[in-house]
């Protein structure tokens, strides 16, 4: 079965930390370029990170560089979104996708909807 996983989410106070995993299963997470979208109840999604596949260039929005970073493991076909000194406008659903087409840039939007894209999980930033 073809699809995308996220988990790592969960309900942690600022300043804290989660690790993201953005499982693929079915194909080669390797051989397409991953972004991470997050989305907050009543707003438009937001892209966070990407990164390319050819040599793993990534680029991350304003609002989390620094503190987001993205990687991945080929042996394990897994995108994973280290995320540090959260804050609370980090809440929201965190998803990943791998469109077809697109191309990581520092526009962070995806081009299309097709491709493979997750279900998502929830990261609450609350003191």
């Amino acid at each position: 079965q073809v699809r995308l996983v996220e988990s790592g989410g969960g309900s942690v106070r600022p300043g804290g930390s989660l690790r993201l995993s953005c499982a693929a299963s079915g194909f080669d997470l390797n051989a397409f370029a991953i972004i991470w979208f997050r989305q907050a109840p009543g707003k438009d999604r937001e892209g966070v990170t990407c990164i390319s596949s050819l040599d793993s260039t990534s680029y991350y929005a304003d609002s989390v560089k620094g503190r987001f970073t993205i990687s991945k493991d080929v042996t394990e076909n897994t995108v994973y979104l280290q995320m540090s000194d959260l804050k609370p406008e980090g809440t929201g659903l965190y998803y990943c996708a791998a469109p077809n087409p697109f191309t990581c840039s520092a526009s962070l939007q995806a081009q299309s909807d097709s491709g493979f894209w997750g279900q998502g999980t929830q990261v609450t930033v609350s003191s």
